[in-house]
């Protein structure tokens, strides 16, 4: 069962990342990740197990510090918020689809992360205006995530 609501973290207008840390297991948090996606109206298209891939490929990099407990990138597009970045600027294709990562630390496992990169961060005029649209879309899933 999730024991606590996030402790958000502070997020200056130009942080590349969104970070928000939720006192609880893993799996639940993940599940009310998805269950957030789902509210909006979106369906995971993909699953990136990078927390296994980083463990996997340690040896191999020369190191054996564990970084995370669990970590996976959950993947994502929206329509309508695909459409507006792509009618600002074709080239902003490249933001999709939407990542929002779910991680534990090893040192840490009873404190779940869930993070996102901010599109708008460094953007200008009507980009600008459509990326804060992806903005506000992952911000509010995070929140319901973290609640």
């Amino acid at each position: 069962m999730l024991v606590a609501t996030a402790a958000t973290q502070a997020c200056a207008e130009g942080d590349l990342v969104v970070s928000r840390a939720v006192k609880g297991e893993y799996s639940e948090v993940r599940e009310r990740l998805v269950l957030a996606i789902e509210l909006q109206g979106l369906v995971v298209d993909h699953t990136s197990k990078v927390g296994e891939m980083l463990a996997r490929t340690a040896k191999d990099l020369g190191t054996g510090r564990r970084i995370y407990g669990e970590a996976e990138v959950l993947q994502f597009c929206s329509a309508v918020a695909s459409r507006q970045m792509v009618e600002a600027d074709a080239a902003l294709l490249a933001f999709c689809p939407y990542g929002i990562a779910v991680y534990t630390l090893a040192s840490d496992p009873y404190t779940t992360y869930l993070a996102f990169r901010r599109p708008s961060a460094g953007a200008s005029g009507a980009q600008k205006t459509a990326l804060e649209r992806v903005d506000a879309l992952l911000t509010t899933i995070v929140d319901e995530a973290a609640r």
